[in-house]
């Protein structure tokens, strides 16, 4: 069979070519870089020690961290590495790696602020049941279906995306191998491809969002019931980290791909990238930490123990 795929590397254009961004933009994305990977593994970390913390609510949130310090990792390093030395040369196989692991994640985060989102209901909505609601077989069917969908549908994008011909231009316009960037670059008919990515994309988005939308509702309805007092504040305090992590993280999509195409460009999608791929990773340790008073409890006596 004639292998179609002409094109064995991919060239990242990267952020920019201006000479004298180049070190301040590395210094500013180690400095992302290590509150990341402190902030994310180290609530990884505290919730695996804290038995206090060994409830659902926290099991989802450890697994968010992960998440965040995954796709953060699959992007960052290799844009610090182009800063640094200029190498903005990616292999075929390591920028498909690249844009699994990246999509892999980014969907199972999708999909883990929704079931967040409905443990929350249960926590406010229907407390004297959230014990027997939300079991450990429960949390684990929720985390493991998470991690399934992310899966398929990052090998549904892979398998959709290169199995296109790349026989032309290899430059790709943008820091890392996202989908569209790449694809844009087939020389073969790629309309199929296309639309499976934009109703795929639709789908997945409007679904987990349906579920959050339903369940904050429910959630509001019932705050609005309960009298001002100590049960109205943890009611709203129990939510208020989640509530600002969803709406950091779809804000930025749904920026970036709802906006009118006449204001669409390339160096838009760049900094909206730059936003969902390694600034939010960032943000959530630093929301879910600053808000919440366990979180805080717990990293305490943890320093205390190390003294």
């Amino acid at each position: 069979m004639e292998n179609r795929t002409k094109v064995t590397e991919f060239v990242l254009l990267g952020l920019t070519d201006e000479p004298d961004l180049q070190v301040p933009l590395f210094i500013t994305f180690l400095i992302i870089y290590i509150i990341t990977l402190v902030g994310n593994l180290g609530m990884v970390l505290l919730i695996v020690l804290d038995s206090h913390l060994h409830t659902p609510m926290y099991f989802f949130l450890g697994n968010l961290s992960l998440v965040d310090f995954c796709y953060s990792s699959a992007v960052t390093p290799k844009v610090m590495v182009g800063l640094v030395r200029g190498d903005k040369v990616i292999s075929y196989s390591a920028c498909a790696t690249q844009m699994f692991i990246f999509t892999t994640f980014i969907t199972v985060e999708n999909y883990l602020l929704a079931v967040m989102s409905y443990d929350r209901y249960v926590a406010v909505c229907k407390p004297l049941h959230y014990t027997t609601t939300m079991t450990t077989s429960v949390c684990l069917c929720l985390i493991i279906g998470s991690y399934a969908v992310g899966f398929l549908n990052s090998s549904t994008h892979i398998g959709n995306t290169f199995s296109l011909s790349f026989c032309a231009s290899n430059v790709v316009h943008h820091f890392f191998c996202d989908i569209p960037a790449v694809m844009v670059l087939s020389c073969s008919d790629r309309l199929v491809s296309e639309l499976v990515l934009i109703y795929l994309g639709i789908f997945h988005i409007f679904f987990a969002l349906l579920i959050i939308w339903i369940s904050y509702i429910f959630i509001f309805v019932t705050i609005c019931k309960i009298h001002a007092g100590a049960g109205h504040r943890k009611a709203v305090s129990t939510c208020s980290s989640h509530f600002t992590a969803v709406s950091i993280f779809y804000g930025t999509i749904i920026f970036m791909y709802l906006q009118p195409s006449s204001s669409h460009s390339m160096d838009t999608d760049k900094i909206s990238s730059v936003f969902y791929s390694m600034v939010i990773p960032m943000l959530n340790p630093v929301v879910y930490s600053l808000r919440n008073k366990e979180v805080k409890n717990a990293f305490t006596k943890i320093i205390l123990k190390a003294k």
